[in-house]
């Protein structure tokens, strides 16, 4: 998993042969005024969403992971906790691997909580498990979906 703010985005294109292309649309969009929906960026290789859902209580947040897919989340107002923890940690299946969803859920807790704030993004790859959309009140979030 990745943490940083979006100023800085452009040291991590050479992570991925995606990734490039990925920022470009982040950094493309004004996060203020950004309208949910989804945006098609390279066909079935990097797509993105945009969501405005009211927030869960940590012990109600999905936890998931993805087998083919990276996720770049970015919090373009307010804050966001989200959830983590490795995924060799983690062993409790509570919903199998969904392949047309690339999803796996799982009943265990994260280890380690984080608070994603306006102007930062996470990069979780297929061993990180996630908890996204902790928090109060309406969390708006972009989600970037890059194949590995």
């Amino acid at each position: 998993m990745i943490l940083d703010n979006i100023a800085n985005i452009d040291k991590y294109v050479s992570l991925h042969p995606r990734f490039a292309k990925a920022f470009e649309f982040v950094k493309s969009q004004n996060l203020e005024t950004l309208q949910v929906g989804k945006f098609e960026i390279d066909g079935k290789d990097i797509h993105a969403a945009v969501s405005a859902k009211e927030g869960v209580k940590a012990e109600d947040a999905k936890f998931e992971c993805h087998d083919n897919y990276f996720d770049i989340q970015v919090c373009p107002t307010g804050s966001e906790t989200i959830g983590w923890s490795a995924r060799s940690d983690v062993k409790d299946v509570k919903t199998p691997y969904n392949p047309e969803k690339d999803v796996t859920f799982f009943a265990d807790k994260p280890s380690t909580y984080f608070q994603l704030k306006a102007g930062q993004f996470a990069i979780f790859y297929p061993e990180d498990v996630h908890a996204p959309m902790i928090g109060e009140g309406e969390v708006k979030k972009l989600v970037v979906k890059i194949r590995k």
